[in-house]
């Protein structure tokens, strides 16, 4: 392992003896490999003054082992594979963002983002509703692998037809409100609660049902309209105040 790491874990296990050098320097031998210990017992005598020099020379013999700390660059040139899945890329991200120094937690929250493609439901939903730290990046992330776990278990079953997709802002949308079904043959409507996810985006969706007879567009919303926020805009009701996955209407 990485030299600098192994003294360090040991330093931390040997603390309360740490200003006992003679110690420190007798007890050390027992952390070591098979390799490593080798090199110990090759040391000549009156070589070690110190236990200073001697972690010193162990990480001069053992420099090809270090870990190498990756560069920015690396984090910046990752993105999300043609047919991988969000938690295998997640993974990727994860694992190189652990093997970089520092404190790089305000780069991953845009970072993140910006490896997945531009049609992709969780880009979407951290572009409509951008999160401020790494807890809700983290959440964020856990909800929509979820999801992606919930497809990948319905393939080869009944497909229903999709109602709607919502972003995972409250369960209440999902398990309590009421949606509208799509008009049958007969020409009537049937309410019910419907729990269906898209493989695309709300405002994909609209785009392509909003000319059919059973689309139907909402009411005007109420309000003042210069108090709503005019970065946010809703294609279902056309008009700025939330973003359409973030739409309770629909």
């Amino acid at each position: 392992m990485d030299p600098v790491e192994h003294v360090s874990h040991f330093n931390q296990r040997m603390a309360v003896y740490f200003r006992d050098e003679d110690l420190m320097c007798k007890v050390f031998p027992s952390s070591l490999g098979p390799v490593a210990m080798r090199w110990f017992d090759s040391l000549k005598v009156d070589t070690i003054n110190s236990y200073k020099e001697l972690t010193q020379a162990f990480g001069s013999h053992f420099v090809t082992c270090r870990r190498v700390a990756r560069p920015l660059s690396s984090l910046l040139s990752l993105s999300m594979q043609e047919g991988e899945t969000l938690k295998a890329y997640s993974d990727r991200y994860w694992e190189m963002f652990n093997d970089m120094e520092g404190n790089f937690d305000a780069m991953a929250l845009d970072t993140f983002k910006l490896g997945l493609p531009t049609d992709h439901s969780l880009r979407t939903s951290l572009s409509g509703k951008p999160v401020t730290n790494m807890c809700q990046l983290m959440d964020r992330i856990e909800k929509y692998k979820r999801v992606e776990e919930d497809q990948q278990q319905g393939k080869g079953k009944d497909k229903v037809i999709p109602q709607e997709r919502r972003d995972f802002k409250s369960d209440c949308y999902n398990n309590n409100k009421p949606r509208r079904d799509f008009v049958g043959q007969s020409g009537s409507a049937n309410v019910q609660a419907v729990n269906t996810v898209f493989k695309e985006p709300v405002h994909q969706v609209l785009e392509k049902i909003k000319n059919k007879p059973f689309f139907k567009w909402p009411s005007k919303m109420v309000g003042n309209p210069e108090r709503r926020n005019h970065n946010l805009y809703c294609q279902y009701h056309q008009n700025h105040e939330h973003t359409t996955e973030d739409c309770i209407s629909l």
